[in-house]
């Protein structure tokens, strides 16, 4: 069974593709525009294990938000199409990642209910170019379309880039756990209601 998707997704803000293998090594090829999105696009495939490709062409002149936000999105529609009808996923994953003084808890569902819980205390607004409310916007994007429950939680952190890389690190570990085939549920939906 292949679990790949390759979606585009076009506004008159945004051009975006994403292609996503879920099985795959780690590989990834970025270009948003956004270079600190393209280091967290990278942490999300290296850790997850997903092959990833993301070119965005976006409306950078006025600012980085609507390119962060439907990245997201086009990231969400892609994983929901690659995830299929859910059979056999392990469909919860959870990590906590450390980086030096920061440290991050993920947790996701794969509920089929659109659900985030943002819980990261920046301690500046910038890191560098990259204004850290669009962290937000990236993620609700992402469980609007992925149709997933997340719950973020930065624990602890001075260093506001090693806070965010926390917990793009933990995200692309949970993803990888919660999309990962469980060999003992093979064919079925992880649901007591047969269906998510």
């Amino acid at each position: 069974m292949t679990r790949t998707a390759d979606i585009q997704r076009n506004t008159n803000e945004t051009q975006i593709r994403v292609s996503i293998n879920l099985d795959g090594t780690g590989r990834q090829k970025l270009n948003t525009g956004v270079p600190f999105l393209d280091h967290m696009l990278d942490q999300i495939a290296r850790h997850g294990m997903f092959d990833l490709e993301v070119e965005a062409v976006g409306d950078l002149h006025i600012d980085a938000h609507h390119t962060v936000e439907d990245v997201g999105i086009t990231l969400g529609m892609a994983v929901a199409k690659a995830i299929g009808d859910k059979k056999g996923i392990r469909r919860y994953g959870h990590a906590y990642v450390p980086l030096d003084e920061a440290l991050s808890r993920v947790v996701i569902d794969f509920s089929g209910r659109p659900g985030l819980e943002l819980h990261v205390p920046f301690t500046r607004a910038m890191i560098g170019t990259f204004d850290v409310d669009l962290t937000g916007e990236f993620f609700r994007g992402f469980v609007n379309h992925a149709a997933v429950t997340l719950h973020i939680d930065n624990l602890r952190g001075v260093n506001a880039h090693h806070q965010c890389e926390t917990v793009f690190k933990a995200f692309g570990r949970a993803l990888r756990m919660a999309t990962e085939l469980d060999e003992r549920a093979a064919g079925i939906i992880p649901s007591t209601k047969g269906s998510l």
